[in-house]
């Protein structure tokens, strides 16, 4: 059974961080690539970061550049997004995915952040 179950969300001051984690099981996880998606109210899903299987290579929305860092630990089955600087545009539901959007993708239940003073 594939289970993709995000953790780490919560409420935050803009400018404050956070560090989120996915923890995947029931499938070969370090055979795939790894996305973060998010989610805000109103708004289309958009990708936020991309890792590779080994992590050698990572892509970023523009809007997330150089404040947040995708990373994975392929021994632990987990993947990683630390957020630092945050905006209260980043508000959104955050998604771990593995493998893409189509039918053979993988998606976790999600995790509120909420950028607020």
């Amino acid at each position: 059974q594939v289970q993709l179950v995000e953790s780490g969300g919560g409420l935050v001051q803009p400018g404050g961080s956070l560090r989120l984690a996915c923890a995947a099981s029931g499938f070969p996880f370090s055979n795939y690539v790894m996305n973060w998606v998010r989610q805000a109210p109103g708004k289309e899903r958009e990708l936020v970061a991309t890792i590779t299987s080994t992590g050698g290579i990572t892509n970023y929305a523009d809007s997330v550049k150089g404040r947040f860092t995708i990373s994975r630990d392929n021994a632990e089955n987990t993947l990683y997004l630390q957020m630092n600087n945050l905006k209260p545009e980043d508000t959104a539901v955050y998604y771990c995915n593995a493998g893409g959007n189509g039918p053979s993708g993988y998606w976790g239940q999600g995790t509120q952040v909420t950028v607020s003073s």
